[in-house]
């Protein structure tokens, strides 16, 4: 008998791992907790939400974030979430982004794809370091 576990019925369809970074590559990531101030949907594209969070800087930060047919921008609103603070600002569909939502999700397409969207597990106050 052996002490390996079997596998589960959904390993067969996660997603392929990616290659191993140092620590130091993971420690170039600034992961901040984010309070969700505002969220509607993204003028010209029909998958992005447009957030705008409170990372703890006194100033607003808008995120674009590819998560509309998993949310209702209003379930968001004062939500705390996870995001990677120092990505490099892009212009998406003619809308500045300035970070990343983090979010898990599961094997499937469309509708049957879960997204669920990284939050912290206890109230913290927006800023906070996430290592």
């Amino acid at each position: 008998m052996s002490d390996t576990p079997a596998p589960s019925a959904d390993s067969t369809q996660t997603s392929p791992t990616k290659p191993t970074i140092t620590f130091e590559d993971f420690a170039r990531l600034d992961l901040r907790v984010a309070r969700v101030i505002t969220a509607e949907p993204h003028p010209n594209a029909d998958r992005l939400l447009r957030l705008q969070v409170d990372d703890g800087t006194g100033a607003p930060r808008q995120i674009c974030a590819g998560i509309r047919e998993h949310y209702r921008p209003e379930d968001l609103v004062g939500r705390h979430v996870v995001i990677v603070a120092n990505l490099a600002p892009r212009t998406i569909r003619g809308e500045e982004s300035r970070g990343m939502l983090l979010a898990a999700s599961e094997p499937g397409d469309g509708d049957s794809r879960r997204v669920v969207v990284l939050s912290p597990s206890a109230e913290v106050a927006p800023g906070s370091v996430v290592s």
